[in-house]
């Protein structure tokens, strides 16, 4: 099988100028070319999702102001140059504070035509650890939604008589025995209120679902959290204005954010706490329709970051499962809420943590322009590319 980047040294060389547009829609790993003087003069939408920003931001940028000096795909950068026509390594880290740590292989080649320059394609299985999370995810919204059934049924009709009992004893207690009484509807009560908020999961009515403006979702979100639970937290914005609108329903969005927000703004220091909002449009994301042929594509990401000490690494691969929390006296609920609504969405949640830098990132659908209508990633990506 011919290497990722002598295809796109092939596709360089062959007929001058590079078609784009063909090597974005076949190319599906982050790849990138620099210069003589090691400036990006190229990147793919997936090396956009991998240094996460933009190409406006990316291209003319020296890499040593994205990655240490001392990187890896420095050293590959020059064994090229020195003669080697290309290049692998395999089991790399690279990390930087921006882009976090990533365990990857690298290819790195010279382009004939373009003395200096070098491309280079990073290999990393995050397609399929977004496909893979999203299977747990739904497992776990699933798991939740069984339990809510349950209990609505065999915990709330039952607690309904023994607060009724509890109410006729009282009428003939002693005054000392009113405290007990009001006890046990005050307990019948708490576990109601707990019961109805897993009644949130065993809703199975189809999704009310239209165009939303995910920017006005976002910004609702900042300022009820300006408002109350985040008045100590400093919010960036970072958003894409030429995102076309989300297929989903804005009250249940709004909800999934808050939450995932709220999280964040109890994660940061209480002195210097930052949540980072952003937006972007990103393409070759697709999943898979259980029980059909058909694909979704996931262009539209939304980003929430916070500077907060991270995720315990024992609890991550358990993150989105239901009772499980890092909050002391947390119900572990929310997290579990956030991914049944996404994945009713038919969205994907995936997350980064390490100190100082942790990132949620959600995958929605983009509306179809008419009735009826899907809208191809693809042919979103030539819309919004200038002529």
């Amino acid at each position: 099988m011919a290497k990722v980047s002598d295809i796109f040294a092939r596709r360089l060389t062959r007929g001058g100028t590079p078609d784009q547009a063909s090597i974005l829609a076949a190319i599906s790993v982050p790849l990138f070319v620099v210069d003589e003087d090691d400036s990006l003069t190229f990147v793919n939408q997936a090396a956009e999702q991998f240094f996460d920003s933009s190409t406006t931001n990316l291209v003319g940028k020296p890499l040593s102001d994205i990655l240490p000096d001392d990187n890896p795909i420095f050293g590959l950068i020059h064994q090229v140059r020195a003669g080697s026509y290309s290049v692998s390594e395999y089991g790399v880290t690279i990390s930087s504070p921006k882009i976090g740590s990533h365990f990857v292989s690298i290819e790195a080649a010279a382009l004939n035509d373009r003395p200096g320059s070098v491309v280079i394609s990073i290999h990393e299985r995050s397609i399929a650890r977004k496909i893979d999370h999203q299977l747990v995810h739904r497992n776990a919204a699933r798991s939740v939604t069984a339990m809510a059934a349950m209990l609505a049924h065999e915990v709330k009709n039952p607690l309904s008589g023994i607060r009724g009992a509890a109410q006729l004893l009282e009428q003939n207690a002693s005054p000392e025995d009113h405290q007990l009484t009001n006890l046990i509807c005050e307990e019948a009560d708490r576990i109601v209120a707990l019961v109805d908020r897993m009644e949130m999961f065993s809703d199975t009515a189809p999704l009310s679902r239209e165009p939303v403006n995910i920017h006005v979702v976002l910004e609702r979100v900042r300022r009820l959290a300006e408002n109350g639970f985040a008045k100590h937290v400093h919010f960036v914005e970072s958003y894409d204005p030429s995102l076309p609108p989300v297929y989903g329903n804005r009250d249940l969005l709004i909800q999934a954010i808050l939450n995932l927000v709220k999280n964040a703004a109890e994660a940061v220091p209480k002195e210097g706490g930052e949540i980072t909002l952003s937006t972007r449009y990103q393409q070759g994301v697709r999943l898979a329709i259980p029980g059909s042929g058909s694909r979704v594509d996931l262009p539209l990401a939304v980003l929430i970051q916070d500077n907060g000490p991270g995720i315990p690494e024992d609890l991550q691969p358990h993150l989105f499962d239901p009772f499980v929390s890092t909050k002391a006296g947390g119900s572990g609920l929310g997290l579990a809420l956030v991914a049944k609504i996404i994945g009713d969405h038919g969205g994907v949640i995936e997350f980064d943590s390490q100190p100082r830098r942790t990132l949620f990132r959600v995958m929605l659908p983009m509306a179809p322009r008419e009735e009826g209508d899907v809208i191809d990633a693809d042919e979103m990506a030539e819309e919004l590319t200038p002529a």
